[in-house]
């Protein structure tokens, strides 16, 4: 159930957009090509099971972990508030 001036389904909508933006993102930030045998960040070994199962992975577990913390989540506001809708 939609209110205000949206229409039947529009919920749906917004939850179903968000979810393809965020399959869409996660799959721009796979590793694709030859995998590194050394992580560029740091230089230690890349273990032979870490790049059969990421084919193209270019950095050790641990910098991974430390870009993934880095990376902030950002994009649209679908729902916006009452406040940015009067602006």
């Amino acid at each position: 159930m939609a209110g205000g001036w949206a229409r039947d389904g529009a919920v749906q909508d917004q939850i179903d957009d968000t979810i393809s933006d965020a399959v869409a993102s996660a799959r721009a930030h796979m590793p694709h090509g030859e995998s590194a045998e050394y992580c560029d960040i740091c230089g230690e070994d890349i273990p032979e099971k870490r790049r059969a199962a990421l084919p193209g992975v270019r950095t050790c577990v641990e910098c991974q972990a430390s870009r993934d913390k880095a990376r902030q989540a950002g994009g649209i506001n679908r729902r916006g508030s009452k406040d940015s809708q009067l602006r």
